[in-house]
């Protein structure tokens, strides 16, 4: 390559570095996905269990993944009436789950969710993990249908 050719490549090059990254905004079904999730977390939040409720599909599924530090891991069902129970009744702290959205996967009516979260309780950290969402899409929306995730104290994201 001549000198001329060389600089206008790397002049190409570097104009092309310095071009700032759009990141592209989520497709409506992604954003749909998304605001069912949230919403399950807001209506815990609230302490709203009939808000929790609207978000799951019938005959919807959780799973405990977890077991006592020294142990292996146990999976368990979790009653979701009982779940439900709980949230609804009053509890003296918040129950805040943040999760962040790293990968959403859909396919025509059927959606998985990885969420990394930090779980508090009212301000004090509790614990950590990742939840996984199957969500389907029924006749009045996105449902969710399976919650599975891990549970940790340290080594969070």
């Amino acid at each position: 390559m001549n000198q001329l050719t060389t600089s206008l490549l790397l002049t190409g090059l570097l104009a092309a570095a310095a071009t700032p990254a759009h990141a592209q905004k989520a497709s409506p079904e992604t954003e749909a996905v998304q605001q069912t999730v949230n919403a399950f977390f807001d209506g815990m939040r609230r302490g709203d269990s009939t808000a929790v409720r609207r978000t799951l599909a019938p005959a919807a599924v959780f799973h405990d993944f977890g077991g006592k530090a020294g142990q292996p891991p146990t999976l368990e069902i979790e009653s979701i009436n009982g779940f439900l129970k709980a949230v609804g009744t009053p509890h003296p702290a918040v129950w805040d789950e943040r999760i962040t959205f790293e990968r959403v996967l859909i396919d025509a009516s059927l959606a998985s969710v990885w969420t990394p979260y930090e779980f508090y309780a009212g301000s004090k950290f509790s614990h950590c993990g990742y939840n996984s969402f199957q969500l389907v899409k029924l006749a009045d929306g996105w449902k969710i249908a399976h919650i599975i995730d891990t549970r940790r104290k340290e080594k969070c994201k």
